[in-house]
């Protein structure tokens, strides 16, 4: 996730206001938190952000689950056209299959992009989430302030930006000198807010005229990080370490906590997703979902160790409301039959074609027609017509040497691998023929001399 965001994506035009827009309902749950509660705690916040961004996106989960419910009915009868036009790439073909693949989406009301369109904009918010729980003093103006006193002072300090950019090129905060800039104060606020307890001690360390500083700032942000005993700021990985060197079997426990609770709140939450048929080993999807239920929850504890806690936390979190939420579609879906379900979006899709002007009843009857029966009226006879394209075949077999039906016909074996070698006595007259031609061209010559 590191790479991820270190490729700019956060930056992207709809990732950034996405972020933009997270940022500020995060600002609110903090402000909410602290004003009205007195609570002032990052891990709290991050709990009630996620299930109210979840919440938000519900609506996108249930369509995204209608279209996968309806693919697994779908997908036998596409996979069936695909099998029957297995190998054809002539364009003929191509252009059949590709209509008789949209014959079968408009059949059930839907379209190709009807899968992809919620689930592009899940992925979209999903990224734009990260930014926010990653640099949260750029979202929460009272997180941004706590660190604001201390970055002054290191500004005030001669050669500030090289003692910087050392800590920020290396790990935990890996922020490369070359993409950011270390002279300004928003950057060292994110570059403060990755430090780790070892990495404030290295900065005392070096400047020991900031350690009183320091105590005070890292005394406030101890409490706004702590949950459950763990610094949200810190890798799990960092102080499971530290915990094995101690020898401290409560400082284990609680290193483990969230990259367990993220894998195993994961593997739950895929597990209750709508399953395709184990039977189909044809289905991609079956396959794809078979493969998640496992690698996913993995995924899940290598984050839990990896990032900062505080990501982990959301990770977990997040699986979590899920998991619930998930129950909660199954019971709203399962109350629908398929049949009330492909129902429902014929009407939708109905009610579109008529917006652009043509009727459902219409289109459904061009979509329903098979292209071997579509009848081509014509004004003259079958037998004239017959009798037309027999003359044009005669013809053209008794075309005159070199004439445009000649060459044509020439193309066209050519185009079909009829051509074939000219004959020997074919060969030997156009020699001939040459010959005569070039003997005239003498004769003439030696008249004019």
């Amino acid at each position: 996730m590191y790479g991820i965001l270190a490729a700019g994506i956060y930056d992207w035009p709809i990732i950034k206001q996405i972020s933009w827009l997270l940022g500020k309902v995060m600002n609110v749950i903090y402000n909410v938190m602290d004003g009205g509660l007195g609570i002032q705690n990052i891990g709290v916040c991050i709990i009630i952000f996620t299930i109210v961004t979840y919440t938000l996106m519900i609506p996108l989960t249930i369509k995204q689950q209608k279209w996968s419910r309806l693919q697994s009915v779908m997908s036998p009868e596409i996979q069936k056209i695909a099998k029957k036009y297995a190998g054809k790439k002539d364009q003929a073909s191509m252009m059949k299959q590709q209509e008789e693949t949209n014959a079968v989406y408009e059949k059930y009301g839907t379209s190709m992009s009807s899968g992809c369109l919620p689930m592009f904009a899940s992925t979209a918010i999903l990224f734009g989430l990260y930014p926010v729980i990653m640099f949260i003093p750029n979202h929460v103006q009272r997180v941004k302030d706590v660190y604001m006193p201390v970055v002054e002072k290191i500004m005030s300090i001669d050669g500030f930006q090289k003692i910087m950019e050392g800590f920020g090129s290396e790990s935990p905060i890996l922020m490369n000198p070359k993409s950011y800039d270390y002279s300004q104060a928003d950057i060292l606020v994110n570059v403060l807010y990755k430090f780790q307890d070892s990495t404030w001690n290295a900065l005392v360390d070096k400047v020991p005229s900031l350690e009183s500083m320091v105590n005070s700032t890292t005394e406030t942000i101890g409490h706004m990080n702590s949950f459950l005993g763990i610094n949200i700021g810190e890798t799990p990985m960092t102080m499971l370490m530290e915990s094995f060197r101690n020898f401290t079997i409560g400082g284990i426990i609680l290193a483990v906590i969230i990259p367990v609770m993220a894998g195993l709140t994961q593997f739950i939450s895929v597990k209750l997703m709508p399953q395709q048929s184990q039977a189909d080993t044809d289905n991609p999807m079956a396959n794809s979902m078979k493969t998640m239920t496992y690698t996913m929850p993995l995924f899940s504890v290598v984050i839990g160790f990896t990032l900062p806690a505080g990501l982990g936390l959301y990770w977990a979190a997040s699986a979590a409301v899920r998991s619930v939420q998930q129950l909660a579609i199954n019971r709203y879906l399962n109350k629908k039959s398929t049949e009330e379900l492909i129902a429902e979006n014929q009407k939708k899709a109905a009610k579109k074609r008529e917006k652009k002007g043509t009727s459902a009843k219409e289109i459904n009857q061009m979509a329903a027609t098979s292209t071997r029966r579509v009848e081509r009226k014509s004004n003259i006879s079958e037998e004239e017509r017959q009798r037309l394209l027999d003359r044009a075949s005669e013809l053209n077999r008794n075309a005159k040497k070199g004439s445009l039906a000649d060459m044509a016909n020439m193309v066209s074996r050519y185009n079909t691998g009829q051509v074939d070698e000219p004959a020997a006595n074919e060969s030997d007259s156009s020699n001939d023929s040459s010959e005569n031609r070039s003997s005239g061209k003498r004769k003439n010559k030696e008249k004019k001399q």
